[in-house]
């Protein structure tokens, strides 16, 4: 039978990743945070000096990356580019990034290798819709655009770094009327997902309600 696989999509500061980890750890699976390849090659392309719009550069140099996720760290080509990637900065580059065919035909293999015995919980905007289509179990987790907003500014105020709440809130609808509007992979739930409003949710009861699904979908 086929690895099992959880995916969680949704808009950028909804919780996936959090959530993802959360589940992942709980069941023992392996975890695959999508975002952070598209992240890691705009990171990447950027210091190469690569157009954010080069798709042929951008695959080419994605061939050489030696990627590695290594309990919370992340690594490419021995260096650590773990908070490089989470930036909001990153997150805007790589919308631009995963909007590209080209790019996103070149990092669906890789995607697809992180599917390992017992199971995968798959992160992203499009694990349930394209990736993943067989997955048993498939979330899309939402939240109001205000309060994404509202987290990352907490986040980014609470690691000490100075921000603007109205200007995340500007960069959150642009980028999510990109990623809802690209021709390739929109995002938007799968047609047998769970759909999953965040807003008013701690993440402890968005767990619970996710862990409740696979409990029903997964043997």
């Amino acid at each position: 039978m086929a690895v099992p696989v959880v995916t969680i999509d949704g808009p950028g500061g909804a919780g996936k990743g959090t959530v993802a980890s959360a589940i992942a750890n709980a069941l023992g699976w392996h975890l695959l945070d999508s975002g952070a390849l598209y992240r890691i090659i705009a990171v990447a392309g950027v210091a190469d000096g690569i157009a954010l719009d080069d798709a042929q550069a951008l695959v080419e140099m994605s061939e050489g990356l030696d990627i590695v996720f290594d309990d919370g760290q992340v690594r490419v080509n021995g260096a650590n580019l773990t908070d490089a990637i989470r930036t909001e900065e990153a997150g805007n580059n790589a919308s631009q990034v995963a909007a590209l065919p080209p790019v996103r035909d070149a990092i669906f293999a890789l995607q697809q290798g992180f599917r390992r015995a017992p199971g995968l919980v798959a992160d992203g905007r499009d694990m349930g819709t394209v990736v993943f289509t067989d997955a048993p179990v498939k979330i899309f987790l939402d939240a109001s655009a205000e309060a994404r907003a509202e987290r990352r500014y907490n986040q980014l105020k609470n690691n000490g770094l100075g921000v603007n709440l109205r200007a995340l809130l500007e960069q959150i609808q642009e980028r999510d009327a990109r990623d809802r509007e690209r021709v390739v992979a929109p995002l938007k739930p799968a047609d047998d997902a769970l759909i999953i409003d965040s807003t008013e949710m701690t993440i402890d009861e968005v767990v619970a309600t996710v862990m409740t699904q696979i409990s029903s979908k997964v043997e």
